[in-house]
């Protein structure tokens, strides 16, 4: 995944996003059927969209660190959006990258989640081990929510400013 996102970096240049994320939600199915299957498996449930909300962050904890791409928790932020968080997330390198990097991922969760949900989501990653943060971060959401939350981000906010969690007074 690196030595991907490397060449293609370097052949594409800011294209390489937008190569990363769109291969990402082709890939989605892939997630997908592999969440299916473990959830079948782990919880005898025949679809992962069937699965009782409360155990979604251990069934994709569980089946994602099993297929290699690292621990995760959900978790709700506010009422639209939700939280995956990783601390050692695959498609993530220690620190050197200004923004957010891990692309594929962002088009993986989309496509994931939108089949999980049964209407269109989209997701932006908002921390970022690769630009030095602790852990990757990625949003799941409406697009029109996480286009508000990305303009907003734009204009200065944080994402938690963006999504009312905390105010302005409060950051840093």
């Amino acid at each position: 995944m690196h030595a991907l996102r490397t060449t293609l970096e370097r052949e594409t240049g800011q294209r390489a996003a937008t190569i990363l994320q769109e291969t990402g939600f082709a890939a989605g199915d892939a997630f997908y059927t592999g969440l299916r299957d473990y959830v079948k498996e782990t919880y005898g449930v025949a679809k992962a969209e069937a699965l009782d909300g409360q155990y979604l962050s251990e069934a994709l904890s569980g089946y994602l660190h099993d297929a290699g791409w690292g621990d995760v928790s959900v978790e709700q932020l506010g009422s639209a959006v939700l939280a995956v968080d990783s601390p050692n997330w695959a498609e993530s390198r220690k620190g050197g990258a200004t923004y957010p990097a891990c692309h594929f991922s962002t088009g993986s969760f989309a496509d994931l989640f939108t089949r999980l949900g049964g209407s269109q989501t989209a997701v932006i990653e908002v921390e970022c081990r690769s630009k030095g943060d602790d852990r990757c971060r990625f949003l799941v959401g409406s697009p029109e929510t996480l286009t508000t939350v990305y303009e907003r981000m734009a204009a200065g906010l944080s994402y938690q400013q963006s999504l009312g969690l905390e105010s302005d007074a409060e950051s840093p």
